[in-house]
This record gives structure tokens, C-alpha cells and sequence, in this order.
């Protein structure tokens, strides 16, 4: 039978590393350079993972086929004409070189009394925060704006996703707080005038979740993981999220050496980068009779980052004041006592719903997960916990070509990953004194919590 001793002891680093080089491979071999959902690196990496996980006779194995559109999105953006640095935003409308003048909207630009009157026939400047971009979008086309430039609430660029296409929306660009805060002054003290350049792509691509769950165990206490298997655009996606993928993947593996009383799933979504596509698909395709039968639901995205912190997503509300269903604050504690057994410091991330637990905890599931921390920079208070270089971000090359195997911190890869072994074994023995949870009902997350000090992108998905 599992222990938590003998999963984490078949857990070792050149294994996850392997790993972690075969994803590297895969965006290597192809021109683009990622490994993108429908993209030819994507497909390498669903067919290794199905493959390795069939090839253990443990597992009962399947590909969740599905279709969705992916979108490439590129931005110009110049004030008073100097340029900028910009990133459009997936799902953005094209914009032809629009010219007009600069308005800013009040708060977040999350309700349509943040618009000034004269909005109409302007780009509007709008804070991160609160609402996602997408909602931020669609209120600058109802305030009647022609553009709409959305600047980040931390330190760094700003890259995102307005979560598929909707009518409302206008061409929208990411900026950086420092661009973004500049802009803001400039119209306080006269005009600004704008140029926008939106080039926008689009197309249906077929695309796979990998669903693997155990043959032993019983397949009416189901314990689910998952991690998401696909990257952005921009590079091959080593921490984001192959981290995660390889984590879950060495623990499947592991797992196969020992019997096991509840069964296992594991699950590898797709498109988590356009809008968390391949978990919502997969939950939104079980009625409530089978997502009844999963018990749990732990969520991996980033554990391998280079300036890392030992992150725990807050299931009790404890430290951002929204709680999980009930199960996920038991979920936060078993994790708490991992670290705190072995003397090492960890701090809460918010449950923000920008990660691939977000469609469960909808539908009542109870979650959690560990997080290494992606765009917000990290505090000398931070640095005195977990180490690492204050003033610089978790991960400096989150979402960017340089997120690559070479970037990746072995130390933080392996010690979440033995983590991941040690709740994986607790849960698979037993679910005794587990909180049950109710057999319907769904639940609305809480918006509210875009971005939080201390690292928590809640992880990670970026249309907040």
C-alpha cells in the first residue's frame, strides 16, 4: 500500500529533468518555438504524455478531443508619438493604425460610470484589477471608445487574454505599470494623442486533454490532479507550464510501483493560456453524478520558478478572505504540514480562479494546489524566507522565450514535486475525515481578488 515516505523516495530530480528536456525538445523542433494548444510542439507533447502513461499498463488512458479558437494578437502602440512597448491581447479586434485621443478611465474601468462622458471616439486607458480584461474591453465598447489600453497593477509588462471574442469588445493592448502610470499623468496635466495598430489572428484548432486514471483504487473516491500541458506563444513554456506537467507526470509514474485504496486521476489540460479551455471543457462535459465521484481536486501550475517562493493556494480564506468548498481548507493544511515538517517556510496565494481548479471549485469541488510564483516581484521579506533576489520577479521570464529549461530551479521543481507525492499518497490511502461535500450546486468565484501582494496570481491564467 502507498505511504507518503515510499511515493516521495521514487521521486528523483534527473527523472523530472529528463522530463523537462523532452518538452524542450519538442518547441525546439519546430519553427515556432512553443508549444501552443493545436501548434505542432503541443501536439509532440499530448502524444509523449499519452504514450508514457499507456506504456505503464497502470493506467486507464484517453485523449479528450475538442475543438477552439486560437488567436495570435500583435500591437503598436505610440503616444504623442513616442513609441511604446505593447502587447495585444488574444481575441483583440484588428485595428487599421486608429489615431485619436487619450481619456482614462476612473478605478479599474470594470462598470460604465469609470468612463468620462466624452469617451465616445477615444482609446481609453484602463487599470488592471478587479474585472477581467475581456469585461474591461466590453465596457470601453459600450462607453463608445475606439481602443482600449489596459496597464498592469505590478511592476512589468503586461500580456493577456480577453477569453474569446465577443461583439463588445474593441482592439486592446497591454502596457506596463511604468508606461501605463506615465500615460495617466501626461492626460492630467494635456492632451495625448494615440496611434494603435492591432494585427489579429484566428483559427478552430482540434486539440487533446490526457485523462489517466488508475485501474486499482475505487473509481467512486476519485482523487484528481492535473497541470496544464500547452505554453503561450511567446516561448516554450519550461516553468509554465511544463513544471507542472512533469511534476504530476513523475508522481503518475511513481505511483505505479504501489497498490492503492481511492483511485487516481490525472489530467493534462489544453488551452489553459486562451482562457482555462481544456479543464472548463472537461468539467462542463461530466453531469453531477460523475463529477460527484471526484472527491478532490489539486492543481499544479509553476512550481519550478527561478526566483521562487513555497506557495499554497489559500483554501481556508484565511489570508485573502475567499474561501474554497469545503475540502480545500484541509487541502492547505496538508500541504502546510509538508513544509512545515521539514522546517521550511511557505506562504498563502490567493484563490483567484485564473487557473485550471477554476472550473471545479464552480461546480462545488474542493481544491487546491502549490504555486512558485510568476510575474510579481519579489520582497525583501520574501528573500528572508525563501532566498532568492528582491526587486525581481518570481519568474523574469514568465510568458516570455526565455521561460526555457535553462531557467528552471531544480530546487523548487523537485522539492513541489515531492509534495505533489506526498498528497497524492495521503489521499490515495484514505479519505477519512475528508469534509463531504454536496452531490449539486454550483458556485460563483469571486472576482475580486485580480491580483494580490505576495505573489498570488492565484495561478495563473493572465484575462485578469
Amino acid at each position: 500500500m502507498v505511504t507518503q515516505d515510499d511515493l516521495q523516495n521514487k521521486i528523483k530530480l534527473k527523472d523530472i529533468m529528463a522530463g523537462i528536456e523532452k518538452l524542450q525538445s519538442f518547441s525546439d523542433a519546430h519553427p515556432e518555438k512553443n508549444r501552443v494548444f493545436g501548434g505542432n510542439g503541443h501536439k509532440d507533447t499530448v502524444e509523449w504524455i499519452y504514450n508514457e502513461l499507456k506504456a505503464t499498463g497502470y493506467y486507464n488512458v484517453k485523449k479528450q478531443e475538442q475543438v477552439h479558437l486560437w488567436s495570435h494578437a500583435e500591437a503598436a502602440l505610440s503616444a504623442n508619438g513616442k513609441d511604446l512597448k505593447a502587447s495585444a491581447m488574444s481575441y483583440s479586434p484588428p485595428a487599421n493604425k486608429i489615431m485619436a485621443e487619450l481619456v482614462v478611465a476612473k478605478n479599474n474601468g470594470c462598470n460604465a460610470t469609470d468612463y468620462p462622458e466624452n469617451t465616445q471616439g477615444k482609446i481609453v486607458l484602463i487599470q488592471r484589477g478587479v474585472c477581467s480584461f475581456g469585461e474591461k474591453s466590453s465596457q470601453a465598447g459600450d462607453a463608445k471608445a475606439i481602443g482600449a489600453v489596459v496597464y498592469n497593477n505590478v511592476p512589468g509588462s503586461l500580456a493577456g487574454t480577453l477569453g474569446g471574442l465577443d461583439k463588445r469588445h474593441v482592439p486592446t493592448a497591454g502596457l506596463s505599470q511604468e508606461d501605463g502610470k506615465n500615460l495617466a499623468s501626461l492626460v492630467a496635466s494635456g492632451k495625448v494623442d494615440v496611434t494603435m495598430n492591432v494585427v489579429s489572428l484566428f483559427e478552430n484548432r482540434t486539440t487533446w486533454n490526457v485523462i489517466a486514471e488508475t485501474k486499482g483504487g475505487d473509481h467512486n473516491n476519485v482523487v484528481m490532479l492535473g497541470a496544464h500541458s500547452d505554453s503561450v506563444d511567446a516561448g516554450p513554456g519550461i516553468n509554465d507550464n511544463g513544471s507542472g506537467s512533469i511534476g504530476i507526470m513523475t508522481v503518475a509514474k511513481a505511483l505505479t510501483n504501489f497498490k492503492l485504496n481511492n483511485a487516481v486521476r490525472f489530467a493534462w489540460w489544453t488551452a489553459e493560456e486562451f482562457g482555462l479551455l481544456g479543464s472548463t471543457f472537461y468539467v462542463d462535459s461530466l453531469d453531477d453524478r460523475e463529477l460527484h465521484k471526484v472527491k478532490l481536486y489539486l492543481n499544479f501550475d509553476m512550481i519550478g520558478s527561478p526566483n521562487f517562493a513555497n506557495q499554497i493556494y489559500d483554501g481556508d480564506g484565511s489570508a485573502y478572505n475567499m474561501t474554497g468548498p469545503a475540502g480545500s481548507a484541509e487541502i492547505e493544511y496538508l500541504f502546510e504540514k509538508f513544509f512545515d515538517d521539514q522546517g521550511l517556510p511557505h506562504q498563502p496565494t490567493a484563490f483567484t480562479g485564473r487557473s485550471d481548479y477554476s472550473a471545479f471549485i464552480k461546480r462545488n469541488v474542493p481544491a487546491g494546489g502549490l504555486f512558485t510564483g510568476a510575474e510579481v516581484v519579489k520582497t525583501p521579506e520574501q528573500v528572508k524566507l525563501f532566498g532568492g533576489e528582491a526587486g525581481v520577479a518570481y519568474d523574469k521570464n514568465y510568458h516570455g522565450k526565455g521561460d526555457t529549461v535553462a531557467n528552471i530551479n531544480k530546487g523548487a521543481i523537485f522539492l513541489n514535486t515531492r509534495a505533489i507525492a506526498y498528497s497524492v499518497a495521503e489521499y490515495a490511502r484514505s479519505l477519512k475525515g475528508f469534509p463531504t461535500r454536496p452531490k449539486t450546486g454550483k458556485r460563483a468565484v469571486n472576482p475580486q481578488y485580480a491580483k494580490m501582494p505576495g505573489g498570488g496570481c492565484g495561478h495563473h491564467t493572465v484575462f485578469m
